[in-house]
């Protein structure tokens, strides 16, 4: 055991050692670009055949990454992918970055992660390092992945290592990278935290050690629910506003000028991306296991999961007061994205606001400069391309929702040729002139 722990730790401080990024998508790709960047050999797993054929073609299918460093990356031979699973086994080291989404009951879908250490577990061999990056909920680690791997014949901390790391990563965030972002790593047993914060050093500025994995765990879990839960709090307090004729956006500044002791946060349309609408239901549903009713975070959840409702009931009420029907009324929705300025949909409230709007009987279509079109989502069955946008398109929807603030959109321009706008995120604030025609939701 010795002999293997030391022979691992010299090859990832000397960057000898092969890395084995499972997973190529929004989490997957950037950590296999970081790790290219410090000097390591990365071979990238996806079972998506068409995804590892762009990936080897320098064909950079995500948009916040560096298209630069990628193409260098894999023209210099840093970086490759495969689908071949069986080559699982050369690798010194496997961080497993596969998708951990909710199913149709809001319950942790283990599913990807399941299979892919299944399949792990045919090729484990002695002295590789295993490092579990997706979202999960505490006791992943110890109570699914460990027997998992173990089931090859092999011990933990002993043949083979095995850790916890959450992902941090900020989709749009220029302002600090990826390797900027400390690191939590919490380990099976004290060499495994140890090999985990050697690898990471290499890529990353800081490393935070914890004394389990299951506390890396809960502080990922941690993080976006306090977020849920501020980002919940404040959307109850802007349909409250709304109902009293006060501008929330107003009132959030006015908080904001206290030098302590707030935070401000700022209501929307509802919650998207992978993290912040599904981590408290990981941890919600662990809560049960223990007979502790998490109140407050469920709470939080059913206020932010609300918000897509409300505004269309916002958009419904602005259109009777003009005396007209949603049913059969073209709706355009502008942005798709989950924030502004990325092309990732993930869990995009926008996704749902156009579902409601179908359901009650409008003709929706939407324009995004960073999704084309609405395929192949794990939450939808809509299939939409995105419409050009022109004085003459906006002048024909009786209502144009703004769901996510691009900074590519003039709003002022948007708002002086549409017929009426309804504002999620605060992005007309500067129009001026046009009060008559915009509805704050």
């Amino acid at each position: 055991m010795d002999k293997i722990y030391k022979e691992l730790t010299a090859k990832i401080e000397a960057r000898d050692a092969l890395v084995g990024v499972i997973g190529l998508g929004y989490v997957g790709l950037p950590l296999a670009m970081e790790f290219g960047r410090a000097g390591f050999t990365v071979l990238g797993f996806d079972t998506n055949p068409q995804l590892v054929e762009r990936f080897n073609a320098s064909d950079c299918y995500i948009g916040q990454v560096d298209e630069g460093l990628f193409t260098r990356l894999i023209g210099d031979g840093h970086m490759s992918a495969t689908g071949d699973m069986a080559r699982l086994g050369e690798q010194n080291v496997l961080c497993i970055c596969v998708p951990t989404p909710l199913d149709k009951h809001r319950e942790p879908d283990m599913t990807f992660i399941v299979n892919t250490c299944k399949t792990l577990a045919e090729h484990l061999r002695s002295g590789q390092l295993v490092i579990l990056e997706s979202t999960t909920y505490p006791g992943t680690t110890r109570e699914l992945i460990k027997p998992l791997l173990e089931g090859s014949g092999q011990s933990v901390g002993e043949d083979f290592f095995l850790a916890y790391s959450p992902e941090r990563i900020d989709p749009g965030n220029k302002d600090v990278k990826l390797r900027q972002i400390p690191k939590v790593v919490g380990g099976m047993t004290e060499r495994c935290t140890n090999l985990a914060r050697v690898l990471y050093s290499a890529v990353f500025d800081e490393v935070y050690e914890v004394s389990s994995p299951e506390v890396a765990e809960m502080s990922k879990l941690l993080e976006n629910i306090f977020r849920s839960v501020n980002i919940a709090l404040v959307n109850e307090m802007k349909m409250l506003a709304d109902r009293m004729g006060l501008d929330i956006w107003e009132i959030i500044l006015a908080a904001a000028t206290k030098p302590f002791g707030f935070q401000p946060f700022y209501p929307g349309p509802g919650l998207g991306g992978h993290c912040i609408p599904i981590d408290p239901f990981y941890l919600t549903w662990k809560a049960r296991q223990y007979d502790f009713p998490t109140r407050f975070i469920e709470l939080a959840g059913q206020i932010n999961t609300s918000m897509p409702d409300y505004v269309v009931s916002r958009t419904m009420d602005a259109l009777n007061e003009r005396r007209i029907c949603l049913n059969g009324s073209r709706i355009l929705v502008l942005g798709v994205a989950y924030k502004p300025n990325i092309d990732d949909m993930r869990e995009s409230p926008a996704v749902r606001i156009m579902e409601i709007l179908q359901e009650h009987g409008a003709v929706v279509d939407y324009n995004d400069p960073y999704i084309p079109r609405i395929a192949d989502q794990r939450q939808t069955d809509l299939r939409k391309e995105s419409i050009r946008l022109s004085e003459k398109t906006l002048g024909e929807y009786s209502a144009v929702i703004i769901v996510t603030d691009h900074s590519d959109y003039d709003f002022q321009w948007i708002v002086e040729n549409s017929r009426l706008v309804i504002d999620t995120r605060n992005a007309t604030r500067e129009v001026e002139g046009y009060e008559d025609k915009i509805v704050r939701a």
